[in-house]
């Protein structure tokens, strides 16, 4: 099983044209929120995990492609520092910061649920940012934000792919 786990193309430079506190929690949201990267990173961690016994080829696919997520943590990250907020893994709703918790991500040791979240969670994800740049006019951020999703689209296909593989057994 040999799978591409991001686009080919290189990330656009991560810099911004100038600071934006509602930009800015736009980015904590993709950082630290209930539906985030950290989320992402750390539900693929415990599904790689999980799955290593049983379906260790799945579970390699589940850490390559949280080491993806981490980049785009790294990514969110960083434009919220130059855009001017704390990247601590916390978003802000309401005037108001909320830290980041696991307590969120969907648990289960069933590998097709586990890969039925994964594809809903990208969906979830591409959705986001696609609102997000319907609102962000920094052409910066919007470019980051479309590298990204061509990311999670590919993340889409393969965990439709494995979906597909273990289904059939």
């Amino acid at each position: 099983m040999s799978f591409q786990f991001s686009a080919d193309k290189p990330y656009p430079e991560i810099q911004i044209e100038e600071q934006n506190k509602q930009y800015a929690c736009a980015m904590l949201s993709n950082v630290g929120d209930c539906s985030s990267e950290m989320s992402a990173v750390s539900m693929y961690f415990y599904n790689s995990v999980i799955a290593k016994d049983q379906y260790p080829e799945i579970a390699q696919c589940f850490h390559k492609i949280s080491v993806v997520e981490m980049h785009h943590l790294h990514i969110f990250a960083r434009i919220a520092w130059l855009l001017g907020a704390d990247p601590r893994l916390w978003c802000c709703s309401r005037g108001r910061t909320n830290y980041w918790s696991a307590s969120s991500n969907p648990y289960t040791g069933h590998i097709l649920t586990m890969l039925e979240n994964a594809i809903y969670g990208e969906q979830e994800t591409i959705e986001k940012y696609q609102m997000q740049m319907e609102y962000i006019k920094d052409e910066n951020i919007v470019a980051n934000l479309l590298r990204i999703i061509e990311d999670e689209k590919i993340h889409i296909e393969i965990f439709h792919e494995l979906y597909g593989m273990i289904s059939e057994r």
